[in-house]
């Protein structure tokens, strides 16, 4: 992958939380109860997972974001002071506390129970608050963990100004055609895309979008429609994969590649890489790489 000179500017506009991960042999079903093997915390919510991941991979990273004004907020801005992301924009929320996560991880895999908390507080007027810094990126990276009109109103305000703007479209829901239209790229999984486009033959949607909606699928693979042929990509991890936060880790160093100049097939392949470093960790930031991690 060729890289410049100059540092990428990144605003990503999203949430913060914190993972509680429950271990257990099985998901337990209704009215059914499972043992856990142990419970752990990690910090996460997708906007400062792709936070920390851009600045690791060299970017000079904003983010906009609630947390409550709790031991999780203060841990959460900790952490992003540690990265080096500028939280000037990371608002403390007086009414909810920081969002949470209560994720079951299993032999059968993951199921997960958010909390948006402050996260759903985040408002159009916090993205007028933060519009000096939106003005100086070159790209803007949202997800669907905050409120839909938020989100509606972001690619408003990124159309007004003329930025590029990406969105990793999770947890699914509905985006309408002006995301759709104005979207520098959209990333989804391959179950979410009737809840995300509406109906339709997977491929059918995919080719309707070429070289803009990046499919993840399994492990760590990804395809897309160049606008002559579909193109697949996989990077299976070679031991167990920790998939908490592969999209995010996609998404990341799918933008950071595009900042840089590269094409779109190059993008694909050095997100699948970043996504394979993230692999190696359970949760969501630890296994985040830093760009010297690719490079040797």
């Amino acid at each position: 992958m060729k890289l410049r000179n100059t540092k990428p500017q990144i605003v990503v506009v999203g949430s913060s939380s914190i993972d509680i991960v429950l271990k257990t042999s099985k998901i337990p079903t209704a009215n059914n109860t499972v043992l856990a093997q142990n419970l752990r915390s990690f910090l996460g919510g997708k906007g400062a997972n792709q936070a920390i991941a851009t600045s690791r991979l060299g970017a000079q990273t904003s983010l906009v974001s609630r947390i409550g004004m709790d031991p999780y907020g203060q841990q959460v801005l900790r952490n992003l002071n540690d990265e080096d992301v500028n939280v000037a924009y990371v608002f403390e929320d007086e009414e909810e506390e920081t969002g949470t996560a209560y994720v079951n991880a299993s032999d059968e895999g993951n199921a997960i129970t958010v909390v948006p908390a402050a996260n759903y507080n985040l408002s159009p007027s916090d993205i007028d608050e933060a519009e000096k810094f939106l003005l100086t990126a070159d790209l803007i990276l949202t997800q669907l963990e905050i409120p839909s009109k938020t989100v509606e109103y972001l690619f408003k305000k990124a159309k007004s100004l003329g930025k590029k703007i990406g969105i990793y479209a999770a947890p699914a829901s509905r985006l309408s055609d002006d995301i759709i239209d104005y979207a520098s790229f959209i990333v989804a999984k391959s179950t979410d895309l009737e809840t995300i486009f509406g109906e339709g033959n997977h491929e059918d949607i995919i080719k309707h979008l070429p070289n803009k909606l990046f499919v993840r699928d399994g492990a760590n693979s990804t395809s897309f429609f160049d606008g002559s042929e579909m193109k697949y990509f996989r990077n299976n991890p070679q031991t167990d994969a920790h998939s908490m936060g592969l999209g995010d880790a996609f998404t990341s160093g799918f933008s950071i590649a595009l900042l840089h100049g590269n094409s779109i097939e190059d993008c694909v392949i050095f997100g699948n890489q970043v996504a394979l470093k993230a692999a190696d960790y359970r949760g969501s930031q630890k296994g985040l790489p830093y760009l010297d991690d690719l490079q040797n």
